[in-house]
């Protein structure tokens, strides 16, 4: 048997390789109307494409290559605690009761997906915690969360976790776009409803305008980076002690709570922070550490798992279904605001916050615009979701049944 040549990517090179397949990636989704609307990300798709490359190589030509990893991690502590730093729990008070049942109804979608997952993992004879990672991780958490959760399992021992992340997630984001448009045109059709333009009984003011600081953008440009080195900081430091305490807290996790407690301090004193640097230093920190991690994935070992994977799709997605339909879509009222938010709820909750708006725009054309549910899921999705999901995840892989020997 040939021996396979490996060759070593430095940062540097990892890095670069990463942006081109970010801008093949978006290329190729300009170029193909299927996937434009199905909202794969660009990362997903360049890293997808170098991952079929190098699986050529090592076929073809038995030489395999490996990535640098160091500038990989600290993206991810840069998007989570962006997360942190954009969670203004102030926020909440804004959205009155259909915001709580909002979150209450995402929290139990969360438990359920993770709950299925688990027992179709068992009923496999696989580890239960891989059902974690092919639940709520992938399916709310998406193709960033799920990779990063992958890591932190895999350093524990769980073998191939990262195969069934990437695997669940890229399934999760197709399933999602395929499923929460229809679904929402089937209740509206159904209920015989129609959009207004201007809904009534909003109990919620519309979020304030972005905040423009004084001063140059080079010095807003330095706080973002000060917030965010400080979050990471104040999260290793709440690592030591939760160790001590004998609780083990993935870094991204607790950099994303030290985040949290940092915006709302400031809230708390009344200085004010400018998100947008904030947010579009996650967004761009997202996409590379997505596609630089998801660029090394052996697609033959995704191949082989390939039916558990289906079958998991079609348990995730009629669960989340049944749980907008019958639950949340009647707390909210059964009006046209409530199936829009049903959609909007399918969509982040079975593929990403994309899916969600593209959905509620889609049905919004068609049947009337929904000013309400667009505030709402926005609300919840914009940082509740990827805390709760957060939590919810590390309470379930906490319990005797997912511990990893």
């Amino acid at each position: 048997m040939e021996l396979m040549q490996r060759i070593e990517l430095g940062e540097l090179a990892t890095v670069l390789v990463g942006l081109v397949a970010l801008f093949v990636g978006r290329w190729v989704r300009q170029s193909v109307p299927l996937l434009a609307r199905l909202d794969m990300p660009n990362a997903v798709v360049g890293a997808m494409i170098v991952a079929v490359l190098i699986l050529l190589l090592q076929v073809m030509a038995h030489v395999d290559i490996a990535f640098g990893q160091r500038t990989r991690d600290a993206l991810l502590l840069v998007f989570f605690t962006s997360i942190g730093l954009s969670a203004k729990l102030s926020t909440l008070k804004s959205g009155g009761r259909p915001l709580v049942i909002l979150c209450a109804v995402t929290v139990l979608a969360l438990v359920m997906q993770n709950v299925s997952g688990a027992l179709l993992a068992a009923a496999w004879g696989a580890h239960p915690a891989y059902g974690i990672l092919a639940g709520s991780l992938s399916f709310v958490g998406g193709p960033g969360t799920a990779v990063a959760w992958a890591r932190e399992l895999d350093s524990q021992g769980l073998a191939n976790a990262h195969v069934v992340a990437i695997g669940a997630a890229t399934l999760a984001t197709i399933a999602g776009a395929l499923v929460s448009g229809p679904i929402t045109g089937w209740i509206v059709r159904r209920h015989k409803l129609q959009g207004t333009g201007n809904p009534d009984g909003v109990t919620f003011a519309p979020p304030p305008p972005p905040y423009k600081p004084e001063g140059n953008r080079t010095d807003t440009l330095l706080t973002t980076v000060f917030l965010i080195l400080l979050a990471v900081s104040i999260g290793e430091k709440l690592n030591g002690y939760a160790a001590q305490a004998g609780l083990l807290l993935p870094g991204f996790l607790s950099a994303m709570i030290a985040g949290v407690i940092i915006t709302n301090l400031a809230d708390a004193v009344g200085y004010k922070l400018d998100f947008a640097p904030i947010e579009q230093g996650g967004a761009l920190a997202l996409q590379l550490f997505l596609v630089m991690a998801l660029m090394s994935t052996p697609l033959i070992s995704v191949a082989a798992i390939l039916v558990p994977l289906m079958l998991n799709v079609v348990i995730q997605v009629v669960v989340t279904v049944l749980i907008a339909y019958f639950i949340l879509f009647r707390l909210l009222g059964r009006d046209y605001d409530a199936a829009v938010a049903s959609g909007g709820f399918l969509g982040f909750g079975l593929a990403s916050m994309p899916v969600a708006m593209a959905t509620m725009d889609e049905v919004g054309r068609r049947y009337g615009p929904s000013p309400k549910a667009f505030l709402l899921i926005t609300m919840a999705g914009s940082f509740f979701v990827d805390l709760a999901n957060a939590f919810v995840a590390k309470s379930f892989l906490a319990l005797p049944w997912f511990a990893i020997p």
